[in-house]
């Protein structure tokens, strides 16, 4: 497909980021397509010369959105319009890339093919994450990286009770545990010892955080059913969602996460690559002649 009407979302605390969302901006325009501003984007950096949407109106009114930034940025935006499946091309502004994998310096020659519909397309999975207090639901946050149940900044470990679907699991005692999706599975997932999940695999993986008993290792679950995480001890427990929500938990309280019915779809460059990425990125190309 050839698309008609791009969003611009941009990393807007990053300084000097201005020039660079307006020229974007004219390149898309050059290429035919009407464009529109993200409304933060546009009142952070002073963009006016642009329509400024909601992500709501984005959603219902444009056919792609052009994410300049990090990775930060775009699990940001990610979360918001994977329900109105709109397509997304991360232009990488940030440190790592990951999942924003156009060069900011090549962005000209990467787009303009994926403009006219030569792109290679892949969905990925999120999370539906819950707190729950009593029987009643309190809490809930939408994840495309992962659910983090840890202890407080000033407090010894927690004790949680895992349990999924009708089976229970272990009672686990340690700093937190990590349920990461395949795409968070290069996050904060791999810095605390789990292995990296291809996102054309239905799974999630689930790592404990410095664990009291060295035998609790990660481990590759199937990502249908329900996985529960219950308070059984320690202070200042809380659970977050893409390191964005935060709440605090009190013993007794579930964390519950699902997969999200919602995906989000990346587009990128015809030739693109998960393993190239991987070697860029973690830096398994050196000492390789």
């Amino acid at each position: 497909m050839r698309f008609r009407h791009a969003a611009i979302v941009g990393k807007y605390q990053a300084r000097g980021i201005r020039p660079v969302l307006e020229e974007v901006a004219h390149f898309l325009i050059d290429q035919g397509l009407d464009v529109c501003f993200d409304r933060d984007t546009a009142a952070a950096t002073g963009v006016a010369d642009y329509e400024a949407l909601s992500t709501a109106e984005i959603g219902k009114r444009c056919d792609l959105a052009v994410v300049v930034g990090g990775d930060g940025t775009m699990l940001g935006i990610a979360r918001e319009l994977a329900r109105h499946n709109l397509p997304l091309v991360g232009i990488n502004q940030g440190r790592l890339g990951f999942i924003t994998d156009v060069p900011i310096d090549r962005f000209k020659e990467s787009l303009a093919p994926m403009l006219a519909g030569d792109y290679e397309e892949e969905h990925r999975t999120m999370l539906d994450g819950s707190v729950w207090r009593d029987g009643e639901r309190i809490f809930e946050g939408l994840s495309m990286n992962d659910v983090v149940v840890s202890r407080g900044a000033t407090a010894g470990m927690v004790e949680l009770r895992v349990d999924i679907g009708n089976d229970f699991v272990a009672n686990l005692r340690a700093d937190g545990l990590i349920i990461a999706s395949p795409t968070g599975s290069t996050a904060y997932a791999l810095s605390a010892g789990g292995p990296i999940l291809h996102p054309g695999i239905a799974g999630w993986v689930l790592v404990p955080i410095a664990s009291h008993t060295l035998s609790n290792r990660p481990i590759v679950l199937p990502d249908h059913g329900e996985v529960r995480i219950e308070i059984v001890a320690g202070r200042d427990a809380s659970a977050n969602f893409d390191m964005h929500s935060l709440t605090s938990l009190l013993h007794g309280d579930q964390v519950r996460v699902r997969r999200s019915q919602h995906k989000v779809r990346f587009l990128h460059p015809r030739g693109w690559s998960y393993y190239a990425t991987l070697r860029r990125k973690l830096r398994w190309y050196e000492g390789v002649v």
